[in-house]
Formats: C-alpha cells, structure tokens, sequence
C-alpha cells in the first residue's frame, strides 16, 4: 500500500519505534509525520537515525513527543527542547525495555530487503535493538527497498509479521569520515595500532579517529571484529585478509556486529555475506560474550575528561549530544577480556582550542564511563595507563598527554585539588 495508507494504523496515544542509522525508514517517517494535525500524544522511540526527518518543526511537535534512547545530530534540538527527551541506558540492555514491557510497543517503522523465496525480509544493515521491536510490536509496518543488503544473522523477519508494506528504491544514506582525519587523529591512531597485537578482537566506534586506526592496520595478521557497530575502515582489512577472526572464541571465522554505517562499498560487501553475523545488541554487548573473546581492543572517544578518569560521552553540560551506547559494554567487556585494552580516544583539543581533559567535568555532565572502569586514554601526546593509580597519580599521567598550551593550568588545579598539608 501507500506510504499513507501504511502510517493510518498508527493512533494517537502509540508508541512508535523508528528504525535507526542507515535503515532509517524516512518514506515512512515523513507519512507520518505529515499527520500530526490529526495525532495525539505519539511517543517516537529510537536510538540515532540519519536523514532529514523535520522532526524540529513546530507543527510536527504538537503531534508527537521523541523519546530518544541515543540522540543523533538529527534529534538534538528535539531532545533539549519542550517535545522530547533522552533515556540513559546500555545498548546492550534497550531490548530489554520492549521485551519487559518498560517501554511497550505499539507500532514498529522498520526498512527491509525484499522477500526472499521463502517469504523473510532482512533487517539490513541495523538489526541493533530493531529484532526486539519487530518482536515485541503489537503491528509492523515495513517499507521495502531492493537497496537494502539482506545481511545475515538475526535480522531475517517472515513477511507475515508486517501489518503493511510499503515498496521504495532509495540509496541508503552514506557516512565517510575519511576526509575528517587530519594530523592528530592520524597520530593517535599511530599510537593505538602500536598497542594491537596480532590476534586481537576489535571494537570501535564510529568517526574519523577510528575509521584511521583501522587504516593503520594492515601490516597486522589474523585480526578479529566483534563491535556494536561497523564503518568503512573495515572495508580493506576484509578483503586484504588481515581480519580473519581466526582466534576469536565466538563466530569464528566471522565478523560479528549489530549495525554499520558507512558508504556503499561497505553495504555491498555485507550484502549477502556469510562471513559478516548481523546480531541483537543484546548478545554483541553482553559483556560475558565480549570477554569470551581474546585480546579485546575497544577504542571509544570522550568529549571531555576530568583528572580522575571520569569520562562524559553523550553532552556538553545539561546539553544532549549522543547517548550511553555502547561503550561501557566493551570498556567492561574488554577489561575482563584476556589480554584485552579498553581505550578512550581522543583529541586533546576542541576545534576552538579548548583542554578536552579537564579538572572537572561541566556542571550537568553527563559520566558515560566511570573512573573505575577507566585503563587507557590516548591523545595525540601519547598514552596514558589509568588502571591501579590512585587520582593523583592519574593526574600526572592525564596532564603528559593534555595539549602543551594547558599544561601548565592542568597542574595548578591539581596542586589546589591535592595540596592537603602537613598530615
């Protein structure tokens, strides 16, 4: 049916999930979005999407109410404003939301590959938490386009689950960060493929400092991935044969994710592809499937550091940026992994020129990753080991690594912090 046609079985008072990242189903959205002067109290759940949704739009708010469980740039002014907000919690556990009935589902939005001969549809390239709300909605609507890769894994849904189907031909929107990566980020990279080992499990986010260290590691043997998420970086390392999840003790032999956004060379490679497993988020982030595996590298970033190793991810201030995610899943699961590296990532400066590693965090921040589960931290000055040390002596090791220009005021604020006198 119509893309109009599909979104009429949504009623005021619904809960509707939105697929998200590249299989965000925007024919699907905008339908029903163009209905707010005839909805009411519509509660939008979803982690981040990609597009150009017009959620921010007056008369769309006075219809629907977005209640973010990751916000994505899309989303900030919603999330921050009088029509929306943000649920703190692991990637690992938001699955759990739908299927406890915490977050109960009415309607479903996802994007699917067409049919195949036997009747299922693949979620594409975001199984993530969408497989436990296809599950758990009370109606799926689906829109179906020939551009989605049918991924392989936990992403396959029967066509009798879908309430509507709507067809489309739309490219999936594209992310490349290649053109983002500069001196420092090159730099830091440096620095993180010196301390991968051959053998190793990969984790990371996505952005340009990680998309270049994996560009740093081709000389590198029998490299493994099991990550929340996949992103162009790993495009030569696949066909180069440096990732052969040899070693990894789960999915051997295969990369293992629950979503990649990137460009079309990279859905293309996981279309169809038995060595990629697209899988719940629920088991890629449980920590006791991460530590499963040998020599878990996790690299995840920060927007600010405080001198004790308390690291804010998702806001600058009360200000929402992103979400917990997945990071405390693979900075826990790492450390318990044997061999394994949880790092933090990240430039010492912002674009303004500001200390990203600060004596404390801004006033409302948000503390995504806690000191205690803090080991390294990398900027472009070198690394930091943060694990065993008591809090002055992270601060010596944060300020060696802090940008040369704040140095100096990162040692007064320690000195004022720990000058306890004669004991």
């Amino acid at each position: 049916m119509t893309a109009q046609d599909a979104v009429s079985l949504v009623k005021s008072g619904d809960r509707v999930f939105i697929h998200g990242s590249a299989a965000t189903p925007v024919t699907l959205v905008n339908a029903l979005l163009a209905r707010a002067g005839d909805l009411k109290d519509v509660e939008l759940v979803c982690i981040s999407t990609l597009g150009e949704l017009g959620l921010e739009r007056p008369e769309v708010q006075k219809g629907f109410f977005l209640n973010a469980l990751f916000v994505s740039a899309n989303m900030r002014s919603v999330v921050d404003g009088a029509r929306g907000d943000y649920v703190p919690v692991f990637l690992s556990e938001i699955p759990l939301l739908f299927e406890r009935g915490i977050l109960p589902v009415d309607v479903a939005l996802v994007h699917v590959s067409p049919p195949d001969r036997h009747g299922y549809c693949s979620l594409g390239v975001s199984v993530d938490i969408a497989r436990s709300a296809v599950r758990n909605a009370r109606l799926v609507i689906a829109q179906v386009n020939p551009r989605m890769p049918r991924t392989l894994g936990d992403g396959q849904v029967h066509i009798s689950r879908f309430a509507a189907l709507v067809e489309v031909n739309d490219e999936l929107p594209e992310v490349d960060y290649s053109a983002e990566i500069g001196p420092n980020e090159e730099r830091i990279a440096s620095l993180i493929a010196g301390m991968v080992e051959d053998g190793s499990t990969l984790q990371m986010g996505i952005g340009a400092i990680p998309d270049a260290i994996l560009r740093g590691l081709g000389g590198h043997k029998d490299l493994g991935i099991h990550t929340e998420m996949c992103s162009n970086g790993i495009i030569d390392l696949v066909r180069s044969g440096v990732v052969t999840n040899k070693f990894k003790k789960k999915h051997r032999g295969k990369v293992v994710t629950s979503f990649a956004i990137g460009t079309r060379a990279l859905y293309d490679l996981v279309d169809d592809n038995p060595n990629f497993a697209f899988l719940d988020a629920q088991y890629v982030n449980d920590g006791k499937v991460i530590r499963e595996n040998p020599k878990v590298v996790a690299v995840n970033s920060a927007i600010e550091l405080d001198l004790t190793g308390q690291v804010c991810a998702d806001s600058i201030g009360t200000y929402q940026i992103s979400g917990v995610g997945g990071q405390m899943d693979f900075m826990r699961g790492a450390s318990l992994s044997q061999g394994g590296k949880p790092i933090i990532a990240l430039c010492s400066t912002t674009r303004k020129g500001a200390s990203k590693i600060v004596p404390f965090l801004r006033e409302g921040a948000g503390v995504v990753t806690t000191r205690a589960h803090m080991h390294y931290v990398v900027t472009e000055h070198g690394v930091a080991d943060l694990y065993g040390k008591n809090l002055q002596q992270r601060a010596r090791a944060l300020i060696a690594i802090a940008h040369p220009a704040h140095r100096d005021a990162l040692e007064r604020a320690t000195f004022q912090r720990f000058d306890r006198g004669p004991r």
